[in-house]
C-alpha cells in the first residue's frame, strides 16, 4: 500500500513538473539557507562546552561602582589570586597573565643571531598557573603541569612546537627567548586547543616568571591595579549555585576594600564560563579573539523560522491552486472506494517526496555556499557540513515541513464531494478559502520587508560607523608595535629621528596605543591636589609629544606637554572636563591630576573628543601624558603618495635598527575596521537572507497568481472577447497585490523599527531611522510584484478567449 502511494505520488509529480519544480526550488532554498544558520549556531553555542568542567568554571572580574554608572573589568589585581585560596579553599583558583604581540625566538644552531628564528604570537603567549589544568583539561604529548612550578619553563602547544623546531618531538628540552627578554626551557608539549575554545594556549610560560619581571610585563603586586590582561578563573564544587559564589564575593569585597568607608565601591563578580563567549563588553577578547552575541544568535534563529515559514507558505499556495486541476481525479478515487485518510496519506507522500528531493539539493547547495559561510560567520575551515547535530537537524526540519506544508493541501483535496468534482463543479473559490491565501500572501512580503528594512538600516548603519569623525585623522597612520626592554628604549630617540629624515614621513610618535584601541587602560585618580575620589575612573592614552600632531587631535585650549620621560604634564579631553565640572576649557589649564598615589601632573591643554573605543560606546573621560617605558609602538603619520615604497623604507629602517626583532605593522584604519567585524557581517547577512527571502516571496506571488488565473480564466476571457486589453487585464490582476503588499507594509513597519532600534542599542552613536528607509522597503516589494504578476497576468492576457470559454 505504501509503495502504491509513493508510485502514485511521484506519477503527479512528474505530471505537474512546472509546480513541482517551483516547490522543490523555493523549499530547497529555505532548507539550505536553515541548515546553514543551524550549522553558525551550533559551533558559536558549542565553545568550551567540551570541558567537563564546564557548568561550574567562573571567572572572577573587577566590578567598580560609581555615581555616574558601573565599570566592568575582565580582569584582577594580582595579589588577589592568593586571596582567593584563603577565602574559598572550597575552590581551586589559577591565574593568567595575556600577553600579546610577543616574539618568540628560536635561536639558530650556531649561536649567529642571523640565523634565528622569529616569530610574532598575537595571542596564545600567557604567564600561567599549573592550577589551571587542575580546573581546565588539556591532553599532554610530552611534559606535565608541574613544570610550570619553576620560573623559565615553557610550555607550547603541538602545532607551535611544529613551527619552532619542525617536529614536535624534538620540542622537549629546547631553549626559546621571549622579546629577548626571557630565556625559557621547552617543559612541555600539549595538544592544540580546538577552534570552539575562547583559550588559544599556545606558549604557557611559568607564572612565576611573570613575578620575577614586573618591569618588563607589568606585574604589580598592588589591589590598586586592575588589568584586563590579568585574569583569575576558579573551579567551585558542583552543588554551589552563582548566587551563593556572588554573596561570598561580596562579603569578600566589603571587607577587602573597605566598601562601607569609599563612595566608590569595588566587588569581585563570578561569571560563568558558559557566559563568556557571548559576553560582548568582557568576553574572550582578551583570551582568544572571537566573541559573538547571544543576540546575533537569536537573530539568526529568528531569521531561519521565517525563511522556513515562506517556503512552506509557497508550497502551500501552490498546491491549493493545483489542487483545483486534480478535482477529478480524487472524484473517481472516492468513488473506487479510497477513504479521506487514504487521500490525506496520498497527498502527504507526494509533499514527502517533494521535501526529500528539496532536502537532497539543499544539502547540495549549502555544501557550495560552506566556503563562502566560513568567510563572513567565523567558523573554522575545518568544519564539516555532516555530523550528528545537522542529521537531527535535516530530520526534524524534514519532518516539521512535511507536516507544515503538507497537512494543510491534504486536507483540502481530500474534502472534495465526489458528485461535485465528476461534474467539474469545484471552483478556485471553494479551494482552500481565497482570505487565507492572501493572510499568507501577506505574511510572506511582510517577512520579506521587515528583512528589507533591517537590511537597509545595519548598511546604513555601518556606512555611518565607517564614516563616522571620530575626532583624530586615522588614515595612512602605521602602527609598528614595539618593546619596552632596556635594549630598545635606548634606540628609540635615533630610530625617530631616522624616520623623520624620509620626506614621506609626516610625523611619528611612540605610544601605548592609538587613540581608538581594543586595549585600553583605566585607573582611579585624584583631582587638584584633593584626596576626595571622584567617582570614577580615568582612561589613559600614553605617548610622547609628537601624539597629536601624529593623530591629528585637536585642542580647544592650551597646547600639548613638553617632551619628557616621565608624567608631569597631561593633556585631557573634553568629556572629562565635563566630569569634573569644568565649564570653560581655559578654567582647566594649571589645575593637577594625580594617578592613583603618583606625582601630581599639571594640565597643559585640553583636546576635542576622540573616540576611545567604539562607536557601541560613549566616548570616556581621558587623559594622555608622556611615560618613556610604557610607550611600547610607534605610530607614523605617511604621505599616501606611494603608500607601499613608504612602507617598505619603514620596515627596513626598523629592521635595520631592531635586528633582533621582527616586523610587525599594521595600519591603524585596519584595526578600527575590526571593532565592527560582526556588525559587518550581520550586515552582510541582512542581506543575503533579504534577497532569498524576496526570491521565495516572488515564487508564493506566482503561486497566488496561478491559482487567479485558473480561477479567472472564463472572466479574463469574456472581458478580451468584449475588447479588454493586455493592460487592463494585468491592472485587474496587480490591484489585490497592491493592496496586500500595502497591508504587509503596515504590518512589517512597526515589527522592523521595534527589532531594529533594538539593533541600533548597541551603539552609543546611531543612525535615526527615518520615513526613507521605509519607502524603500515598500518600493522594492512593489516593483518585485509588478515584475512577477506582470510575467503571469501577461501570459493570462494572451491566451485565446475561446480556448478560455471552451468549456463554458
Amino acid at each position: 500500500m505504501i509503495k502504491n502511494y509513493f508510485k502514485i505520488a511521484w506519477r503527479n509529480i512528474i505530471r505537474h513538473k512546472s509546480y513541482s519544480a517551483i516547490n522543490v526550488a523555493g523549499l530547497s532554498v529555505g532548507i539550505a539557507s536553515c541548515l546553514l544558520i543551524f550549522i553558525v549556531i551550533q559551533y558559536e553555542l558549542s565553545f568550551d562546552t567540551s570541558q567537563p568542567n564546564y557548568k561550574n568554571i567562573y571567572r572572577i572580574i573587577t566590578q567598580e561602582v560609581h555615581k555616574d554608572g558601573i565599570n566592568n573589568n575582565p580582569g584582577i589585581a594580582a595579589p588577589a589570586v592568593d586571596a582567593f585560596r584563603l577565602s574559598f579553599p572550597q575552590a581551586k583558583v589559577a591565574g593568567l597573565q595575556s600577553s600579546y604581540g610577543s616574539q618568540v625566538t628560536v635561536p639558530g644552531s650556531s649561536g649567529n643571531p642571523a640565523t634565528d628564528k622569529k616569530f610574532i604570537e598575537n595571542m596564545g603567549v600567557m604567564f600561567i598557573e599549573p592550577q589551571y589544568f587542575d580546573i581546565f583539561k588539556s591532553s599532554w604529548l610530552a611534559g606535565q603541569p608541574s613544570a610550570l612550578k619553576a620560573p623559565n619553563m615553557v610550555v607550547i602547544d603541538k602545532s607551535s612546537a611544529v613551527k619552532y623546531f619542525g617536529d614536535w618531538k624534538n620540542a622537549m628540552g629546547k631553549t626559546l627567548k621571549m622579546d629577548n627578554v626571557l630565556t625559557l626551557k621547552v617543559a612541555g608539549i600539549i595538544e592544540d586547543a580546538p577552534s570552539n575554545s575562547d583559550f588559544p594556549l599556545k606558549v604557557l610560560i611559568s607564572y612565576l616568571t611573570w613575578k620575577q619581571h614586573p618591569k618588563d610585563y607589568g606585574y604589580q603586586n598592588t589591589w590598586n591595579s586592575v588589568s584586563s590582561n590579568h585574569q583569575v578563573f576558579m573551579l567551585f564544587p558542583s552543588n554551589v549555585t552563582l548566587s551563593t559564589i556572588n554573596r561570598q564575593f561580596r562579603t569578600f569585597s566589603d571587607k577587602q576594600f573597605d566598601n562601607n568607608k569609599n563612595a566608590g565601591k569595588k566587588y569581585q563578580v563570578a561569571q560563568p564560563l558558559s557566559t563568556l563567549h557571548f559576553d560582548t563588553q568582557l568576553g574572550g577578547s582578551t583570551l582568544g579573539d572571537h566573541v559573538t552575541s547571544m543576540s546575533t544568535l537569536r537573530t539568526l534563529s529568528f531569521i531561519a523560522v521565517l525563511i522556513i515559514i515562506m517556503a512552506s507558505i509557497n508550497f502551500i499556495n501552490l498546491s491549493t491552486a493545483q489542487s483545483v486541476g486534480r478535482s477529478k481525479e480524487v472524484g473517481i478515487r472516492k468513488v473506487l472506494g479510497s477513504s479521506r485518510p487514504q487521500l490525506i496519506i496520498q497527498v502527504i507522500s507526494e509533499t514527502a517526496i517533494i521535501v526529500l528531493v528539496a532536502v537532497v539539493l539543499a544539502l547540495i547547495i549549502a555544501k557550495v555556499s560552506l566556503p563562502f559561510l566560513k568567510n563572513i560567520a567565523s567558523v573554522p575551515d575545518d568544519m564539516g557540513l555532516i555530523n550528528t547535530g545537522t542529521l537531527l537537524f535535516l530530520v526534524g526540519i524534514t519532518l516539521v515541513v512535511v507536516l507544515l506544508s503538507g497537512l494543510y493541501p491534504a486536507l483540502i483535496v481530500s474534502g472534495f464531494k465526489p458528485v461535485l468534482a465528476l461534474k467539474n463543479k469545484i471552483t478556485a473559490a471553494s479551494v482552500g478559502g481565497v482570505p487565507l491565501r492572501r493572510a499568507l500572501v501577506v505574511l510572506q512580503f511582510g517577512i520579506s520587508q521587515l528583512l528589507i528594512i533591517g537590511t537597509v538600516v545595519a548598511i546604513n548603519q555601518m556606512d555611518f560607523v565607517n564614516k563616522a569623525d571620530l575626532g583624530f585623522d586615522k588614515s595612512a597612520v602605521l602602527i609598528i608595535p614595539g618593546y619596552t626592554d632596556s635594549v630598545s628604549q635606548r634606540k628609540i630617540d635615533g630610530f625617530k629621528q631616522q624616520l623623520l629624515q624620509n620626506p614621506a614621513v609626516l610625523s611619528a610618535s611612540f605610544t601605548s596605543d592609538a587613540p581608538s584601541s581594543d586595549n585600553n587602560s583605566s585607573t582611579n585618580f585624584y583631582f587638584n591636589h584633593s584626596k576626595k575620589d571622584p567617582g570614577f575612573h580615568l582612561y589613559l592614552k600614553i605617548g610622547d609629544a609628537d601624539y597629536f600632531k601624529t593623530f591629528g587631535l585637536h585642542f580647544i585650549a592650551g597646547k600639548g606637554f613638553e617632551a619628557a620621560d616621565t608624567m608631569r604634564q597631561v593633556v585631557i579631553n573634553e568629556t572629562l572636563m565635563a566630569k569634573l565640572g569644568i565649564r570653560h576649557p581655559e578654567d582647566a589649564l594649571g589645575k593637577t591630576i594625580s594617578l592613583g598615589n603618583a606625582t601630581w601632573a599639571s594640565i597643559t591643554g585640553v583636546v576635542k573628543d576622540f573616540k576611545t573605543n567604539s562607536l557601541r560606546e560613549v566616548v570616556k573621560p581621558t587623559i594622555i601624558y608622556p611615560q618613556k617605558i610604557y610607550e611600547s609602538e610607534v605610530a607614523v603619520k605617511i604621505q599616501t603618495k606611494d603608500l607601499a615604497k613608504t612602507v617598505a623604507s619603514v620596515q627596513k629602517l626598523w629592521e635595520d635598527t631592531y635586528p633582533e626583532y621582527a616586523y610587525n605593522g599594521f595600519f591603524l584604519d585596519d584595526n578600527i575596521a575590526k571593532f565592527y567585524k560582526q556588525e559587518n557581517q550581520l550586515a552582510l547577512v541582512y542581506k543575503i537572507f533579504a534577497c532569498i527571502a524576496i526570491f521565495i516571496s516572488c515564487l508564493g506571488l506566482y503561486g497566488l497568481v496561478s491559482f487567479m488565473a485558473v480561477q479567472r480564466t472564463k472572466e479574463v476571457g469574456i472581458r478580451k472577447v468584449l475588447g479588454a486589453s493586455v493592460s487592463s487585464i494585468v491592472f485587474l490582476f496587480s490591484k489585490e497585490f497592491m493592496v496586500l503588499i500595502t497591508i504587509s507594509f503596515v504590518i512589517a513597519v512597526p515589527a522592523a523599527w521595534y527589532i531594529m532600534t533594538g539593533w541600533l542599542q548597541n551603539f552609543a552613536y546611531r543612525i535615526t531611522m527615518n520615513a526613507w528607509i521605509f519607502i524603500a522597503a515598500i518600493a522594492v516589494s512593489a516593483v518585485i510584484a509588478w515584475v512577477t504578476v506582470g510575467y503571469k497576468a501577461v501570459k493570462a492576457a494572451l491566451v485565446n478567449p475561446v480556448r478560455s470559454l471552451k468549456s463554458e
